[in-house]
């Protein structure tokens, strides 16, 4: 492996630090080829390297005292530098790499959504590129950026490895293609969150193997996990991060890091320094059983047995030749149908990995009873499990399909209790008679119980009722509370906290409501700017005496917001509901809404691909946030472009709370008789016969995106050769390659054609008629931020013809016109219930 100089060049008035020593590119200084390399503290450099016989050239940090030529973080691992030198500078948005004699090429940046006075980057003797904003009045400078958060292929003691939930970055390692290519490969380490949290290792896009899920202090089921002498795992979990973090215990008796191989091993690996090479220290390694699903559905693994693959009790291979030519891939069917409401039962599984829980549901508070009973009570429950085994166990995950992916007789194995018939579970006379004489005790003792405090029980829930039936009332007749305290109990039978703000308060902020405060006006009810008395600036959202929104909506919106934190969800402050009123105070959006932006002719001007790009990008995260990494699980089902919010610095944040749903752990969609929304944005699933789910918002996001790349209307627009929407115009420019006629004419100066094209491909993913041909939120994540390969869209919903719905109210059911007559289609639409919101 070559490694070459670093050429740098500083943009005017900016500094570039390379470490905390001192190590500083000032004004119109360079560092040449053939001076020095950039290092910090001693322990690691950066700069530019040739990898094997490549004449490629990548910009990346390796060690500088041990193992010269050890990479463990590339930049530009999809572009390299070909037959060229490159250029780095430093810029009020950000950092760019560039080809020296092409100072328009771009070959990887970084690039902030805030401007930056005084930037700086450092190489810190960890390892880890931070850029950030200098202020020498300011001792703790934050990190806008750092190279930690992006991993390649290396894990440096420090780094985690996980999700922050707050900011939506997700900390993930790709091996190198080969050893010496270190563009991405095939394995893919990252942490999945969309059920109960668990490691995948996936090869491409099917998962080849699967650690965890968390027990409490750590994931089960990594091999090796156990601490040594030299080094530690911390791992965490809660409603901001979940990550796990690999340490070294004393940092000066040991250099460790751990790597994902091209061949997906992951391994420990210790410097010798004695014979000047990297030894394994230990090996995360995957057996037969550890292979995804080896055994099929409901099957288990026993890496000790012959065969190794067996069905669980009250299971029958699927497909028995398969099975006995030693074909476990069809997995196990049950010999006998559960029918819900019998006696069924479960069977204890004892010392085994649990199933795959990327589709399984969890709650922490509960204990094991708790668990069965609620298993019980669910039809769809197929199993139930403790979430964590620390002090006898409590919480609780549920599983409510198939099980895959279970292995048998492992070290670290934990308990599953599988549903099973009554005719399937084996139990003996001795059993039964032990049951017997506990359910005669149980039953005595009640008895005698329940005649001594039969009277105070019910006098008990007598005062209760009173009490809970008060204070609805007082919510519903909008009294005066006097606490500074809502509790939106009977929402969803949770507690739910948030600050109540007296009327005169408010009314001071916006001096009374004043039409020079408004900033708009919506289906919920006007907006109005105010600023409080310690000068924070505030959006106050109104309910309007003539709204078809109410008490419901308001504390919809309250109930899913104040529960919610992103960066790209708009923050509820409080609310109010003396004197009748019905107010939200939210923080204030000095951009307003997207719309006003990207459909106005003057102000388009401003918005070039980056913001665009960003704008793109943080819609995504706070949608895949509430799709999946959410407790709640939302369905937004009014996402639309006055629905995005910007804050002072261009930061999209998701809005309108009022009509999102939230799902279950064994819900994938729902129906409704209420469709709500607006039309343009709206699936064809959900506006024609209400069913809506996460596939509905991803639909309304393939919309925006759209409306975003190419600055048009998808309901307004005009197009003088057909009378199709702009998707239908979208899927005809697509078809035909003429995609550049899309592109939004202030856009393309300041962006990458080929990167516009794959957003509105992408959008065209998201808006394919049938919802199972759409990626989810968080495959519609990775083709944004990556250069995977994309699939060939289908043909998109709504696309074929106008319709103008207009709302019978003596009826309560719409009359529907087309505005356009195409020989080439006849569409007939019943919608029970539409109230579309403009």
């Amino acid at each position: 492996m070559e490694l070459t100089t670093l050429i740098l060049f500083c943009s005017i008035s900016y500094t570039l630090v390379y470490s905390m020593a001192a190590d500083t590119i000032r004004q119109n200084q360079t560092i040449k080829d053939g001076e020095t390399i950039i290092s910090a503290g001693g322990e690691f450099e950066l700069g530019f390297f040739r990898s094997g016989s490549s004449t490629n050239r990548y910009l990346g940090i390796w060690y500088k005292k041990i193992s010269n030529g050890t990479v463990v973080w590339v930049a530009n691992r999809e572009t390299p530098l070909k037959n060229t030198l490159g250029v780095v500078t430093i810029h009020s948005k950000g950092i760019a790499l560039l080809m020296s004699n092409e100072s328009d090429a771009i070959i990887w940046s970084v690039n902030t959504s805030r401007f930056m006075k005084n930037p700086s980057v450092q190489l810190l003797d960890t390892g880890n590129l931070v850029l950030r904003d200098e202020d020498h009045g300011i001792k703790n400078v934050e990190n806008i950026w750092q190279s930690f958060d992006h991993p390649a292929d290396t894990m440096l003691p420090g780094m985690k490895f996980g999700i922050d939930l707050v900011t939506g970055i997700n900390r993930y390692y790709t091996s190198w293609k080969s050893a010496d290519d270190p563009s991405s490969g095939s394995f893919t380490y990252r942490l999945d969150s969309s059920g109960f949290p668990q490691f995948i290792l996936w090869k491409d896009s099917v998962i080849w193997s699967r650690f965890g899920p968390w027990i409490g202090s750590r994931y089960r089921g990594i091999p090796n996990y156990n601490s040594s002498g030299y080094y530690k795992y911390t791992s965490v979990f809660s409603e901001k991060e979940i990550f796990s973090q690999f340490d070294l215990i004393n940092k000066s008796s040991a250099t460790m890091r751990v790597v994902l191989t091209p061949s997906g091993e992951a391994k420990i690996l210790a410097w010798n320094d004695h014979q000047q090479i990297w030894v394994v220290y230990l090996t995360q390694q995957v057996t037969d059983c550890d292979h995804y699903g080896s055994c099929g559905a409901n099957g288990i693994c026993s890496i000790n047995k012959t065969p190794r693959c067996e069905c669980l009790r009250g299971f029958v291979p699927k497909s028995p030749n398969k099975w006995k030519a030693v074909d476990w891939s069809d997995g196990c069917v049950r010999k006998t149908n559960l029918v819900c409401g019998t006696e069924e039962g479960f069977v204890k599984y004892s010392g085994v990995k649990l199933p795959d829980t990327r589709r399984s549901w969890y709650n922490m508070t509960i204990n094991l009873q708790e668990c069965e009973k609620l298993c019980l009570e669910n039809c769809s429950c197929t199993a139930y499990a403790n979430a964590d085994v620390r002090s006898g166990g409590h919480g609780c995950v549920f599983w409510f399909r198939d099980l895959i992916d279970i292995r048998d007789h492992i070290e670290d194995g934990q308990d599953i209790y599988v549903r099973m018939p009554s005719s399937e579970l084996v139990k003996s006379e001795r059993s039964r008679s032990r049951r017997q004489i506990k359910i005669f005790i149980i039953s005595g003792v009640l008895t005698l119980v329940v005649i001594g405090t039969l009277t105070l029980f019910l006098f008990g829930l007598m005062s209760l009722y009173v009490a809970c039936k008060k204070r609805k009332q007082q919510l519903e007749e909008n009294l005066k509370l006097t606490s500074g305290i809502v509790d939106f109990n009977e929402t969803d039978g949770e507690d739910m906290e948030l600050p109540l703000f007296e009327f005169e308060r408010i009314a001071n902020a916006t001096s009374n409501f004043s039409n020079d405060n408004k900033l708009g006006h919506g289906g919920y009810g006007p907006v109005y700017k105010g600023m409080l008395e310690d000068g924070q600036e505030i959006a106050v959202k109104r309910l309007s005496s003539n709204s078809s929104q109410g008490l419901d909506e308001f504390k919809n919106e309250v109930s899913f917001i104040a529960k919610l934190q992103h960066r790209n969800l708009v923050t509820l402050l409080g609310c109010c509901i003396e004197k009748g009123e019905r107010i939200l105070i939210y923080e204030y959006m000095a951009n307003k809404s997207l719309d006003l932006f990207i459909f106005d002719e003057k102000i388009r001007n401003t918005m070039d691909w980056l913001k665009r790009y960003n704008i793109i990008n943080g819609i995504a995260r706070g949608l895949l946030y509430l799709h999946q990494d959410s407790k709640l699980r939302i369905i937004h089902r009014d996402l639309k472009a006055s629905n995005i919010l910007l804050d002072h610095e261009m930061n999209p944040k998701i809005s309108d709370f009022g009509m999102a749903r939230s799902f279950g752990a064994n819900e994938t969609e729902a129906s409704t008789s209420r469709v709500v929304g607006t039309y343009g944005y709206m699936s064809p699933e959900y506006a024609v016969d209400g069913q809506f789910s996460v596939k509905s918002d991803v639909y309304s996001f393939g919309v925006l995106l759209i409306e975003i790349v190419t600055g048009m209307k998808n309901r307004l627009f005009c197009h003088p050769g057909h009378s199709l929407n702009l998707l239908g115009h979208a899927w005809i420019c697509y078809n035909e390659e003429r995609l550049l006629q899309l592109i939004d004419g202030m856009i393309l100066e300041s962006s990458n054609q080929n990167e516009a094209f794959r957003f509105l491909q992408i959008g065209l993913l998201c808006v394919q008629h049938d919802p199972k041909d759409r990626p989810d939120m968080s495959q519609v994540v990775l083709m944004l931020s990556s250069n995977m390969k994309l699939a060939q869209p289908k043909q998109p919903g709504f696309y074929m013809e106008r319709y103008l719905f207009e709302v019978d109210h003596s009826l309560s059911k719409p009359n529907l016109s087309s505005s356009n007559d195409l020989t080439s289609t006849s569409n007939e639409l019943t919608i029970t219930d539409f109230l579309p919101r403009q």
